[in-house]
């Protein structure tokens, strides 16, 4: 049997076990990683290297740089701050949150910003007393929409200049700022869906988590002191990813590592801050992403897909359905590979039928940015899973519905900012 269908298999069994959560997630990532190696997918001396890879490293340093802001106090009085702003309704509260968090991810890593609002986020909800599950995949999602809006929002958006430049059509290349004439519309287009329907899909869960830090934050370090310290602490780590001064998951590492030296948190503490679901199931699914990549799995969807369009489709239905293909690829493999995968295809396609590439890209970088419906497309959906108690399908029932928003708005703004046939 091809790679290439092995991969698919492996694939479609992983994703019937997500959904209805048979085993657990952490458990599922970890046996399909297992599973590439059976099936000669990656070398064995691969599987687990999910584990050292940089961002789960900077995934186990800002769980517990944030709990530190728990035991000391701070987040809880961050907290109290962004509720006196916005107030104590769900509504408020989740706009505040997500346009914080858009507009820090439009400069800075979308990861980065997620993790280091997470603690606020929690703060907030327990100052506000409203479940965090209902505050913290908002945030995920704002930080993924926020990150479309510039051309370092995130690092793959840079993927499109690259594969025009290696098309020969450097003169074509997208501007710094030029992704912000659909990254805010569809940023303001998500906001307003999740205030007014994603809420209904978000679970509700009870606020046992947020008292038992409460009372343990009572017995130990909440002091003005170590609020400080561990607040320069935090702006350091922020200012160290914004600058990219040294890479993230050092700057991370090193804020932990400072944070129990300091004794804003016991190593006891530290350890058990960690998310070890979080960490597996990233690091699981990294070898699955690796194999879609290398089998010619994901090359093989691509292929089927244009020859279902048939030999003159128009502009339209391209751009709808590498949008459509770009979304269900970068729900299970990184959105750097989905977007190096389809670039290309999206230049070919688009000199074909006689058009320009620039609309049929941006649908390509905007649909790989969509990782919404599953927790492992993208780092930040994975990063809210733990402090969330997030299922899969709460993924699936809430991200979707903004997946197709976004699909909604990309068709209609993106031929009016770059049309197909430019005079």
């Amino acid at each position: 049997m091809e790679p290439a269908i092995k991969c698919l298999i492996l694939l479609a069994v992983v994703a019937l076990l997500f959904i209805t959560e048979m085993i657990p997630l952490a458990m599922t990532a970890v046996l399909a990683a297992v599973a590439c190696s059976a099936l000669g997918l990656v070398p064995q001396n691969q599987i687990f290297l999910g584990l050292a890879d940089s961002t789960v490293v900077l995934f186990g340093g800002m769980f517990v740089v944030g709990a530190s802001m728990f035991y000391t106090g701070l987040a809880q009085r961050i907290g109290g701050a962004v509720v006196r702003l916005f107030g104590k309704s769900e509504n408020s509260l989740m706009f505040g949150i997500m346009v914080i968090a858009a507009a820090m991810s439009a400069f800075l890593s979308n990861t980065g910003s997620t993790a280091c609002l997470i603690p606020v986020v929690m703060g907030i909800c327990a100052n506000a007393r409203i479940s965090a599950s209902k505050e913290l995949m908002p945030l995920a999602f704002a930080a993924g929409l926020g990150g479309t809006i510039t051309l370092i929002g995130t690092p793959p958006n840079i993927l499109a200049n690259v594969a025009l430049k290696a098309a020969g059509m450097e003169e074509l290349q997208f501007g710094f700022f030029e992704y912000a004439y659909i990254g805010i519309p569809i940023t303001i287009a998500g906001i307003i869906y999740m205030m007014f329907i994603g809420k209904h899909f978000l679970p509700e869960e009870d606020m046992l988590e947020a008292v038992d830090v409460e009372q343990e934050i009572d017995a130990t370090n909440c002091t003005p002191r170590k609020q400080a310290i561990c607040g320069v602490i935090m702006v350091g780590v922020i200012g160290s990813m914004a600058t990219s001064i040294v890479p993230l998951e050092l700057a991370a590492v090193v804020g932990a590592v400072l944070c129990v030296l300091t004794g804003c948190i016991t190593e006891k503490q530290a350890y058990n801050s960690i998310d070890w679901v979080t960490i597996f199931l990233f690091a699981g699914m990294i070898p699955v992403a690796s194999a879609m990549n290398t089998s010619g799995a994901g090359k093989l969807i691509a292929e089927a897909t244009v020859n279902l369009l048939g030999g003159s489709p128009s502009p339209y239905m391209v751009t709808m359905t590498l949008f459509l293909l770009a979304v269900i690829l970068t729900q299970f493999m990184s959105n750097t590979a989905s977007k190096a995968l389809l670039c290309p295809v999206g230049i070919a396609l688009s000199s074909q039928i006689g058009a320009s590439p620039k609309a049929v890209l941006m649908a390509v970088l905007i649909a790989s940015s969509c990782a919404f419906a599953s927790p492992v497309g993208t780092p930040p959906n994975t990063l809210v899973l733990g402090p969330g108690k997030y299922k899969f399908m709460d993924y699936v029932k809430c991200g979707g519905g903004l997946v197709a928003v976004c699909l909604v708005v990309s068709v209609v703004v993106i031929p009016v900012v770059w049309p197909f046939f430019p005079v």
